[in-house]
């Protein structure tokens, strides 16, 4: 039962949906099957009745296996893609269907943060018009120096010399450049982030760096994050609370120190027993077996059933519910909700 004392969620994401039509044309829609054409229409299953709620000041991380829906979820809360179905809302406003012009005085309060940061910055432009940029766009009554201070104090606050301003971003290596697509979504001083797996293209030397320039902005601009990655290690280190997706569903929704101490989805044992522990002289690795799903076509019930050691015919039938543990953290799933998990062989 929800706490009526409870402050408000700053983003609140409710039975968002999001598929990919893969059948562009009607041509494409028709099918020759036993002997006799049929009409069917087929699409990816990318996100699938995903709730979630984003406090002030949180940093929720969502991970996963590569194609879980992460990324999309990403896309979906930063305006960049549509919902099939659900709804978005932020600080109690409903953003998934604003129309572009609307949505323009919320682009300064929500930034996104990229994964690749070769791609993310126009080769064309200096970094100095690619900060001054989104200043001049979010700002139009700034003057000329005070764009230019803007732009000087957050290039400085994110480790970068404003003394780089007139050269391009092929002159950078990987690290400098995802400090100068920080520095760009600084600019305008937003309160939330997206952020896109913003350290998986970089070396691991450096992962560590832009890792702590994050926290450090969070702490020095009160930000909130929502935060992609499938590296568990990172999400120890800098997550307050992690979503756990599998095939676009949530299986698990826990704070980071409960999620490590005592994960209880299979999935999410399965995940955390992954992760290198130097302490550990006999790993107890969790070795899924089984088929992966398609998106394409999702199976009826659980979407983890046919890799779970502990799967049995309601599971075949019946999509798990998220259901709340006495430690708080949600659990969608049937086994412990019936409370019959056994330890692994």
């Amino acid at each position: 039962m929800k706490d009526l004392n409870e402050p408000q969620a700053l983003l609140q994401i409710k039975a968002l949906e999001k598929k990919f039509d893969l059948d562009k044309g009607w041509l494409e829609t028709i099918k020759f099957k036993k002997g006799r054409l049929t009409q069917e229409r087929r699409a990816v299953h990318a996100v699938n009745n995903v709730s979630l709620d984003v406090h002030r000041g949180e940093a929720v991380c969502v991970v996963g296996e590569s194609g879980c829906g992460k990324s999309t979820v990403a896309r979906l809360v930063a305006g960049l893609l549509s919902p099939t179905k659900g709804e978005i809302y932020y600080d109690g406003r409903r953003i998934d269907d604003l129309s572009r012009h609307n949505m323009r005085p919320l682009r300064k309060k929500i930034q996104m943060i990229f994964q690749n940061p070769y791609a993310s910055l126009n080769p064309r432009m200096t970094i100095l018009q690619a900060l001054e940029e989104p200043v001049r766009h979010h700002n139009p009554e700034f003057s000329d120096s005070a764009v230019r201070d803007r732009v000087g104090e957050v290039m400085r606050s994110v480790g970068v010399d404003p003394a780089w301003a007139k050269r391009y971003p092929h002159e950078f290596s990987g690290g400098q450049r995802q400090r100068i697509a920080i520095a760009r979504a600084l600019t305008v001083d937003p309160e939330f982030i997206v952020a896109d797996e913003p350290i998986s293209a970089l070396d691991v030397s450096i992962q560590a760096q832009v890792l702590n320039l994050m926290l450090e902005a969070k702490e020095s601009r009160g930000l909130t994050y929502l935060f992609i990655t499938h590296d568990l290690s990172v999400v120890e280190h800098f997550g307050t609370r992690v979503v756990v997706l599998y095939l676009g569903s949530i299986c698990e929704v826990a704070d980071t120190r409960t999620l490590f101490s005592n994960p209880k989805h299979p999935y999410t044992k399965a995940l955390l027993s992954a992760v290198p522990q130097l302490k550990d002289d006999r790993p107890n690795h969790i070795r899924l077996k089984g088929e992966i799903p398609t998106p394409i076509n999702l199976p009826q019930g659980c979407p983890f059933k046919s890799r779970c050691a502990f799967a049995n015919k309601r599971c075949d039938e019946e999509k798990p519910k998220a259901i709340q543990q006495p430690d708080g953290s949600l659990v969608a799933c049937h086994a412990v909700e019936e409370d019959r998990m056994t330890p692994q062989a």
